[in-house]
C-alpha cells in the first residue's frame, strides 16, 4: 500500500486540527469556569445550590447533546453537525459573556453543554472516517490533544484576567476559535463513509482519491466500504443487538473507566487537593495545578506518536497501569503528617498521574469509539457511549467532595486505584486491538451487520 504524499497529509493534519478546536473548546470551557466562579460569586452572592448548578449543569448540555448529535449526524452528515456545534459554540460564549443575571448564566453553561456533547461525538468520528488507516490513531488523538490545550489555556486566561475580576470576557474569547473552525469547516468535504451510506458514491469515491496515496488504494477501500453500507434506516433499538451490543460494551466501558478512575477530580479540583496537601496559598494551588495541565499537555504528543506505532491496548494497559500507581501513591502521601514533603508526594503523584493518563484513557477511549462501531449505526453509538461518559463525569464529580468527607483523602484516591485495577481486566478482556485495521476490518472484527462476509483481516 502506498504512502500518502506531503500534500495529502498536510491538508489531513489540517482538516482534523480544525474539526479538534472543538476538542479545544471542550477543554477551555470546562476548565475555565474554576476562574470565572470566583467573580461572578462576588457579583452575584450566589448560594452554595446555584454555584453548584452553574458548574455542574455543562454535564447535563452534553449529555442531551451527545445523545441528539448520534443520530442527527447519521441522517445529516458528519459535517454539518460540526459546523452546527460551532455556531452554538458562537451563541453561548456570547450569550454568557452578556448575561444580564444568574439565571442567563445558568442557561448559558448548559448550551455550551450541548455544544461540547455535540462536538465530542461527531468531531472523532469525522476525522476517523476521512482518515487513512496508518494515520488514523494520529489524527483522531489530535482532539484529545486539543482538549488538553483547551483546559490549559483556561487556567492560563483565568490567571490573566483574575485581576480585572473579567468573568465575562473568560467566557466571551470562546467565540473566535469557534467562528474560525466555522469558516474553516465550510471548504472541508464529508466525510467518504457517511457520503457511501447515503448512495452519494461517486463523491464518497473522490473524496477517498484525493487523500489517499494512490487510486488503487481508495478503489479497494471503497470497495470494503460498500460491503458495510446498508440501504436501510438505522434504528435505536439496533445498537443494542448481536455485535454491535459488543462493541457498544467495550466503548462504554472505556468511557465510564476513563471517568470512573478520577481524572476530573484532578482537572476540576486540583488546587484544592493542592490546599489539602498543604499549600496553603492559592496562587502556590492554582500554579500547582497548571504544571499538571502542561504535563497533560506534553504527554499527549507522546499519544500522537505511539498510538499508531505502538497499538492502542499496550498502551492503555501501561498507562492504567501507572495510573493506579500514582493513585495509590498520592492516597499513601496523605497518610503522612501535613508537611512540604506530603506537597511534593501530592504533586510529583499527580503529575505521573496526568501523564499515565495524558497517553493513555485521555485520547484512546474517545479514538476506539471512534472506530469499533458498524457504520449504520457508528453516529447513534457514539452518541450513546458519549453521553454516558458524561454520565460518569458528573457522578465522579458531584461525589468527590463526599468520598473525601466519607473515606477520607487517602480512601478516596485509594478507591479509584481499586477501580483502575478492574479497567486493566476489563482492557485485557473486552477491547480489541485496531492498530493499522480499516474501519471495515473492525467492524467485521464484532461479527458483520450485513449477511455479506468479510475478510477478517484486510491488508
Amino acid at each position: 500500500m502506498a504512502r500518502e504524499s506531503r500534500t495529502q497529509v498536510t491538508f489531513l493534519i489540517l482538516m482534523s486540527l480544525t474539526a479538534a478546536i472543538g476538542g479545544f473548546l471542550f477543554g477551555y470551557d470546562t476548565g475555565v469556569i474554576s476562574s470565572a466562579i470566583l467573580f461572578i460569586q462576588s457579583e452575584y452572592t450566589l448560594s452554595s445550590t446555584t454555584e453548584s448548578l452553574i458548574v455542574s449543569i455543562v454535564a447535563l448540555g452534553a449529555m442531551t447533546g451527545a445523545l441528539v448529535a448520534g443520530p442527527l449526524s447519521d441522517a445529516l452528515g458528519r459535517k454539518k453537525i460540526v459546523l452546527s456545534s460551532s455556531l452554538i459554540f458562537i451563541l453561548s460564549a456570547l450569550g454568557l459573556s452578556l448575561a444580564p443575571s444568574v439565571y442567563w448564566i445558568i442557561v448559558g453553561r448548559f448550551i455550551v453543554g450541548f455544544a461540547i456533547g455535540v462536538s465530542s461525538t461527531t468531531a472523532p468520528l469525522y476525522i476517523a472516517e476521512l482518515s487513512p488507516r496508518s494515520m488514523r490513531g494520529m489524527l483522531v488523538t489530535m482532539n484529545q490533544l486539543s482538549i488538553t490545550v483547551g483546559i490549559l489555556a483556561s487556567y492560563l486566561i483565568g490567571l490573566v484576567l483574575s485581576d480585572v475580576q473579567g468573568w465575562r470576557l473568560m467566557f466571551g474569547v470562546a467565540a473566535l476559535p469557534a467562528a474560525f473552525q466555522f469558516l474553516i469547516m465550510l471548504f472541508f468535504p464529508e466525510s467518504p463513509r457517511w457520503l457511501a451510506m447515503n448512495n452519494q458514491q461517486e463523491l464518497a469515491k473522490e473524496v477517498l482519491y484525493r487523500f489517499r496515496g494512490t487510486r488503487d488504494d481508495a478503489d479497494l477501500e471503497f470497495q470494503h466500504l460498500l460491503k458495510t453500507k446498508s440501504f436501510t434506516e438505522a434504528s435505536w433499538r439496533e445498537i443494542f443487538k448481536s455485535t454491535a451490543r459488543m462493541a457498544l460494551l467495550a466503548g462504554i466501558g472505556l468511557t465510564i473507566i476513563q471517568q470512573v478512575t478520577g481524572i476530573n477530580t484532578i482537572i476540576y479540583f486540583a488546587p484544592t487537593i493542592f490546599k489539602f496537601a498543604g499549600f496553603s496559598q492559592d496562587r502556590a494551588a492554582i500554579l500547582a495545578a497548571s504544571l499538571v495541565g502542561v504535563v497533560n499537555v506534553l504527554f499527549t504528543f507522546v499519544a500522537l506518536y505511539l498510538l499508531d506505532k505502538v497499538g492502542r491496548k499496550p498502551l492503555l494497559v501501561t498507562g492504567l497501569t501507572g495510573m493506579v500507581i500514582s493513585l495509590f501513591s498520592l492516597g499513601f502521601g496523605f497518610l503522612l503528617p501535613q508537611s512540604p514533603l506530603t506537597g511534593w508526594i501530592s504533586l510529583v503523584a499527580m503529575m505521573f498521574y496526568i501523564a499515565f493518563f495524558a497517553y493513555s484513557l485521555g485520547p484512546i477511549a474517545w479514538l476506539i469509539n471512534a472506530e469499533i462501531y458498524p457504520l449504520r449505526v457508528r453516529g447513534r453509538a457514539m452518541g450513546v457511549a458519549t453521553c454516558m461518559n458524561w454520565i460518569a463525569n458528573f457522578a465522579v464529580t458531584m461525589t468527590f467532595l463526599y468520598l473525601v468527607n466519607g473515606l477520607g483523602k487517602t480512601g478516596t484516591f485509594w478507591l479509584y486505584g481499586i477501580i483502575g485495577l478492574f479497567g486493566i481486566w476489563f482492557i485485557l478482556r473486552v477491547v480489541p486491538e485496531t492498530k493499522g485495521r480499516s474501519l471495515e476490518s473492525i467492524e467485521d472484527f464484532f461479527g458483520k451487520y450485513t449477511k455479506v462476509s468479510s475478510t477478517k483481516n484486510v491488508e
